[in-house]
């Protein structure tokens, strides 16, 4: 019944849907099985989505004023430590924007840093390494005096074990810092959306964040100005021969019943790799096929009958590769 309800809660109040309830009633000769149809209309789906909100109230946005950067050593441009008035720290992860990483101290940065390379058309992974310190000095700098976050503590992973939160920190000029290092070019426009603090819809969020990369690549700011038009096209050219042989390999090794060791990728897996994630059916994994590329897990609450609930499972069993 929650199903219905939170199905209801996103838009979806106009579908009837229909539940089978078994019951058994006993008889002299044994046990009858009898199966009804109940169809639940429109007014039952809004008293079901009122007791779920009840229950399960949405995670909205939650403004916290007066926060401090701490100087930690595993600040970035786009993920540093804050303190809050009442002497909470945590680890913020920006919505939007993604920049360069400093450091290749782990394989996973490695392997970051060869992307954005591609993707910025630099001449050297040392040169996005460079870009990267310019972005965290620059959040060093506009942070120095007290700004304001916006979270609803929704957990963005990493590799601390207090974990990070996405955010968005407003600084004390009243500037999104998302937007300024996208604008600035010292961030591209990708990672985690959602709906602003001022309720822009996270389609039209992205895609203004989207126009600021663009603007400044035509200005040739931050990282774009080392940016060599030639070299990113061929760059990623490569990136995408090399997925596609790396997608080669794994469908081969599907095709022989054998375990791949890592979970189904959401852009790439296929319909029985999908049938094999919670909540998943038939249905619904065509759906996700059908709907494909995905960007964040987010995306999937565009699917008709994917809520929250759904995509919170998912984001356990399986994984987004950047498309």
């Amino acid at each position: 019944m929650l199903q219905f309800a939170e199905a209801y809660k996103h838009g979806y109040g106009d579908v009837c849907a229909t539940a089978w309830f078994r019951c058994s009633v006993s008889t002299k000769g044994g046990i009858m099985k009898e199966v009804f149809d109940c169809t639940i209309r429109r007014q039952m789906m809004m008293a079901l989505a009122l007791i779920w909100g009840a229950i399960m109230p949405t995670h909205a946005l939650q403004t916290i004023t007066g926060c401090i950067l701490i100087d930690a050593p595993g600040n970035d441009g786009d993920s540093f430590r804050v303190r809050t008035p009442e002497d909470g720290e945590y680890i913020v992860r920006l919505y939007y924007a993604d920049c360069p990483e400093p450091t290749v101290g782990t394989e996973t940065d490695a392997r970051r840093v060869r992307y954005q390379t591609a993707y910025f058309g630099l001449p050297s992974h040392a040169e996005t390494v460079a870009f990267g310190h310019q972005a965290t000095e620059r959040v060093r700098d506009v942070l120095q005096e007290p700004f304001t976050i916006h979270t609803a503590f929704a957990d963005a992973g990493g590799r601390s074990a207090e974990g990070r939160i996405y955010a968005f920190v407003r600084t004390a000029e009243g500037r999104d810092l998302g937007e300024l290092l996208v604008s600035e070019g010292l961030a591209r426009a990708f990672g985690v959306r959602r709906e602003t603090p001022e309720g822009v819809h996270r389609d039209e969020a992205d895609q203004r964040m989207r126009d600021l990369e663009l603007a400044a690549a035509l200005g040739r700011k931050g990282v774009w100005a080392r940016s060599d038009p030639d070299r990113l096209v061929a760059l990623r050219a490569e990136r995408r021969a090399e997925s596609e042989e790396l997608q080669e390999i794994r469908d081969d090794v599907r095709a022989t019943g054998a375990p791949t060791g890592e979970p189904p990728d959401l852009n790439t897996a296929t319909r029985n790799e999908l049938l094999l994630l919670p909540g998943i059916g038939p249905v619904r994994a065509q759906a996700i096929i059908d709907h494909r590329p995905y960007r964040d897990f987010d995306d999937l609450l565009k699917i008709n009958g994917i809520g929250p609930a759904t995509v919170n499972a998912l984001r356990g069993h399986a994984r987004l590769e950047e498309p």
